[in-house]
């Protein structure tokens, strides 16, 4: 059964990375290497989305393959937002992480689908 507490840290975590590209928009410079946003494995929700401790059941259900999905969809999109930053096209950057933007509607659906997984889980 997946863990109720690793989803949860998972949305929180994730949740902090609006402040995270928010900041990298403002002063032009993330705290991350893009290459390493870029994949979904590197952070604590990937390594444990990968990882050994759920089950076979877990990783061959529609909640895990959904999130999985939107996990590595989430990350590209990060890295991309990041890169506008450092880059200097804020404008761009500020419109991919507002409402309707492409960062924010793969953020409430990603936290949208780690919601629903708690839910079977309990």
């Amino acid at each position: 059964m997946a863990s109720i507490e690793e989803l949860d840290k998972a949305i929180g975590a994730h949740g902090m990375w609006k402040t995270r590209l928010k900041t990298a928009i403002d002063s032009g410079a993330i705290d991350a290497d893009i290459a390493t946003i870029r994949v979904d494995n590197q952070c604590a929700f990937g390594k444990w989305l990968y990882g050994s401790t759920l089950s076979l059941q877990d990783k061959t259900s529609n909640h895990y393959n959904t999130i999985k999905e939107l996990h590595a969809e989430f990350h590209k999109i990060a890295a991309l937002v990041a890169e506008l930053a450092v880059n200097g096209k804020k404008a761009e950057a500020e419109k991919m992480i507002a409402i309707g933007g492409e960062y924010a509607k793969i953020s409430s659906q990603l936290t949208q689908a780690m919601i629903e997984w708690k839910k079977v889980s309990k």
